[in-house]
């Protein structure tokens, strides 16, 4: 099953450098999301040329978080925009030809629409459960993933997925779970055995 998003943690250790080969090695995840919200743009920029390699071998669509124009310095890293910082960056979306991105969406098809018209790559509901990975402002409802369908995009489903409700997502209409705080700040698992949770 290689439908998982996987979302960094907000700091990169040296055991997270230790499992994301290990977790990539499963080839489960098909997207990786670099989501470090404390970092400078020169730590930042270390981490890319560090972590796409890894990517790079395990065919893994590396993804940066808020920064468009960070993202386009690097031949093959795309980025990922919430609804602020798709006002931010608007011009470079637009202007944009080649470079991969998606969008949040929320809860609305509105702004998926929208998205779809900026020719993004793919859309993104949630939050669709309670999560620990950011404060959640909008609750999505699983339906919406059945409407999103007939938009003829891939979407991501977001926020507090597990083991234990992914399977409803996709069966809905998900392409791609969007996983992280399961993955990296779970207790009783290693990222490895996290991750094979998911079939």
């Amino acid at each position: 099953m290689k439908k998982i998003y996987l979302i960094s943690p907000n700091k990169l250790s040296k055991d997270f450098y230790i499992f994301f080969p290990k977790v990539l090695a499963t080839r489960k995840v098909k997207f990786f999301q670099l989501r470090c919200k404390n970092y400078s743009k020169k730590i930042i920029t270390k981490h890319i040329k560090r972590i796409l390699p890894i990517t790079e071998k395990y065919k893994v669509k590396l993804i940066l978080n808020d920064d468009a124009h960070l993202a386009l310095k690097f031949k093959n890293v795309g980025f990922h925009l919430g609804q602020n910082d798709l006002r931010k960056s608007r011009e470079i979306v637009i202007s944009n030809k080649k470079q991969f991105f998606g969008i949040t969406c929320h809860n609305s098809l509105n702004l998926a629409k929208k998205a779809i018209l900026l020719k993004s790559s793919y859309v993104a509901f949630g939050a669709f459960f309670s999560t620990k990975t950011k404060t959640v402002k909008f609750v999505a409802k699983k339906n919406i993933l059945q409407k999103a369908k007939k938009l003829n995009t891939k979407i991501v489903a977001i926020g507090g997925i597990t083991n234990k409700n992914y399977k409803d997502l996709l069966e809905y209409g998900a392409d791609f779970i969007a996983i992280s705080s399961f993955i990296w700040k779970n207790k009783q698992l290693t990222p490895i055995d996290a991750i094979k949770l998911f079939k």
